[in-house]
């Protein structure tokens, strides 16, 4: 499971997406970029993070770490702001936290190169998460180091919002055209023959523990957290085999 951390010090609302992400600091004095699970986009955004981000890891691309913040809706109580002290009362429990990048700047495509190599993987990983948010309007990638890091991945796997259409929502094509990375000519052949064979049943399996049980429950169709966690893997599964023949918009 993820480790776990409690929120010791709300820091700033980060003005950034419509979720209104904060900064916190935590009790292992960490700190963490926190997405609320009483944000309007729900806990399925959440989950989303989770099985993105975990997934993305172990694929070997940069994926600021994951870790779930226990919130205690009192460290709003100071907040000038109405909103943000009516989200921190609404996300009282367990929240997610992503590792602050201190000093890294957004990605802008005409100062930062990108190799058709790694353009490929991230492109293919999106193919494969059905990312609808990493487009030149809003790249969700950060320069930190020198190096691209993926962030926000909670617009991913749109099938999540209607399991009985799910098949049917993961077995479309994914339109690359608008892709932050397209200009940089991706090679997702060579993306997909590296990573799709790593994507198997055991490492879906892995990531998908990683979500709390908490944001499964009482989930319309399905009996137990466990029998959510299968649903969630199934489509990627299917996707990894395939989803580098129907990506298109790419050059």
């Amino acid at each position: 499971m993820l480790k776990e951390v409690t929120a010791t010090r709300f820091i700033t609302p980060l003005r950034e997406g419509g979720s209104l992400p904060g900064l916190v600091e935590a009790d292992d004095l960490g700190t963490y970029v926190l997405k609320f699970t009483g944000a309007g986009q729900g806990r399925k955004t959440l989950v989303a993070e989770v099985v993105c981000g975990e997934l993305a890891r172990r694929l070997g691309l940069r994926m600021p770490r994951l870790v779930t913040v226990a919130l205690d809706p009192v460290l709003g109580l100071g907040e000038p702001e109405q909103q943000v002290q009516d989200l921190l009362r609404a996300s009282g429990g367990t929240n997610l936290g992503m590792d602050f990048l201190s000093g890294a700047l957004g990605f802008d495509p005409l100062a930062f190169a990108v190799s058709p190599e790694e353009a490929g993987r991230i492109v293919w990983f999106d193919a494969l998460v059905n990312n609808v948010d990493r487009s030149w309007r809003n790249p969700n990638l950060l320069v930190h180091g020198g190096d691209l890091w993926l962030i926000d991945h909670g617009a991913t796997m749109i099938w999540q919002h209607n399991w009985p259409t799910a098949p049917t929502s993961a077995a479309r094509p994914y339109d690359a055209s608008d892709h932050a990375l397209a200009p940089f000519a991706p090679d997702v052949a060579a993306a997909a023959a590296q990573l799709a064979p790593l994507v198997t049943a055991e490492l879906l399996a892995e990531v998908t523990a990683e979500i709390p049980d908490v944001w499964l429950r009482d989930e319309p169709g399905f009996d137990t957290p466990d029998a959510l966690r299968r649903a969630y893997a199934a489509p990627l599964l299917a996707r990894a085999a395939d989803i580098h023949a129907r990506i298109k918009g790419t050059k």
